[in-house]
């Protein structure tokens, strides 16, 4: 086979990168161990989150660190022998979350979340995937006076900076947006903007679906075959080797089985989650994307059920599976919900890939011809999934950027 482009990794972000370059012209080979969106696209809370301007940043407090060192709460949990591996990735992670920095990437991060539901709306009418769409926002549940407070006022500063949508809630306008919630919460802020998924797998097909209409192949990869050639690169598949002008390395989390061979050192950690469905108890209903802000996870009425996910666990990317936090989770949702029984065979899991800068890296690599990078969106990989792809294209395209690409780019890091 040969291609104008190979795209390596069929989650949400090579799937829509595959479909911008095959929109201009381009012959694209998609290229993945597995299916399209089978990997970290298959588990998330489904939210295109138009509201998610500021990253996740790493607790600076020293009380609040002390409590997490604790390794007992629900948002986060640490595999203790995978601190030696992951503390230089910690320690930048946590020196880029310091106020005014942190501040600073907000402001060059936000360029891409504002297009995210545009661009999403884009691919969802072309794929003919509207069905899976709900346009009702998502919402902050409290159970503290403080912490609604705090939040409403940040929604405030958010909405004044960044013109960002949202209805602030007290207790009785929570109960009537979602009757079947406990009475442990004294508010809410519901996020109107976002977009949510009912089925982010069968959103991701619908995209490759998209892919293939226009003449685009998908095929199963060994990603790790990849070689250059003299006129580009070459690659092992189960359809036979594959010869491209371009390749777009848009691996996720495995995107250093790639890069670290080619020369590359980046600093890439993950953050490890879970999910899980579940049935809901006397006919009862959860109205819309809920998250229990101070325990920190969330739970989503998908098309396969009530979906649970989890906070961030902090692991080596492939460390056997510790659900710890989706049984903490569990425990303290079904006080709040009345979930009903698990129906999935086992947690799901999965490997966010994160920077120590909590932004992407989106552009060409600085040493090969043809090479170029699009992986690192932590927790917004299925809200930027259709943004990053339509910047790849249009470099790879020769094309001036519908953004300016700069604060992305890979030079960013001592490569």
């Amino acid at each position: 086979m040969t291609a104008d482009a190979i795209v390596l990794g069929a989650g949400i972000i090579g799937v829509s990168a595959a479909v911008h370059l095959a929109r201009r012209g381009k012959s694209v080979v998609l290229v993945d161990r597995r299916g399209p969106g089978e990997e970290t696209s298959f588990g998330n809370a489904g939210l295109i989150q138009r509201e998610g301007v500021v990253p996740y940043g790493f607790p600076q407090g020293i009380s609040m660190l002390l409590r997490y060192a604790m390794n007992n709460r629900v948002d986060a949990h640490y595999h203790a022998g995978a601190l030696p591996s992951v503390a230089r990735f910690l320690a930048s992670y946590w020196w880029n979350s310091h106020p005014a920095r942190h501040a600073a990437i907000a402001r060059a991060y936000a360029p891409l979340i504002e297009h995210s539901v545009r661009e999403h709306d884009d691919l969802i009418q072309a794929a003919d995937a509207g069905h899976l769409i709900r346009k009702q926002g998502w919402t902050q549940a409290f159970r503290t006076a403080a912490k609604r407070d705090a939040e409403i006022a940040e929604a405030e500063r958010l909405k004044r900076d960044y013109g960002l949508g949202f209805q602030a809630l007290d207790a009785a306008g929570l109960s009537a947006k979602e009757p079947h919630l406990s009475s442990d919460f004294v508010g809410a802020l519901t996020w109107t903007d976002p977009w949510s998924v009912t089925d982010p797998h069968a959103l991701t097909l619908a995209y490759a679906g998209l892919l293939q209409r226009l003449g685009g192949r998908i095929v199963r990869g060994d990603a790790t075959t990849l070689a250059a050639t003299g006129t580009g690169w070459r690659m092992s598949t189960a359809d036979g080797p594959v010869e491209g002008r371009d390749v777009v390395v848009a691996l996720g989390p495995w995107s250093d089985t790639v890069t670290a061979p080619l020369g590359y050192r980046f600093l890439l950690g993950v953050k490890r989650g879970y999910h899980m469905h579940y049935g809901i108890k006397d006919n009862k209903l959860l109205n819309g994307w809920t998250a229990d802000s101070e325990r920190g996870y969330f739970l989503a009425p998908m098309d396969r059920g009530i979906r649970l996910t989890t906070g961030a666990e902090f692991a080596l990317r492939d460390a056997p599976k510790t659900p710890v936090q989706l049984d903490r989770a569990e425990a303290v949702a079904r006080n709040i919900f009345p979930l009903g029984e698990r129906l999935d065979a086992e947690p799901w899991m999965g490997a966010r890939p994160c920077t120590p800068d909590m932004m992407p890296v989106i552009g060409k690599a600085p040493r090969h011809q043809g090479l170029w990078f699009a992986f690192g969106h932590a927790h917004h990989g299925l809200t930027l999934g259709p943004v990053t792809g339509r910047l790849i294209a249009e470099q790879i395209c020769g094309e001036t950027p519908f953004l300016d690409a700069r604060a992305w780019r890979p030079e960013r890091f001592p490569l």
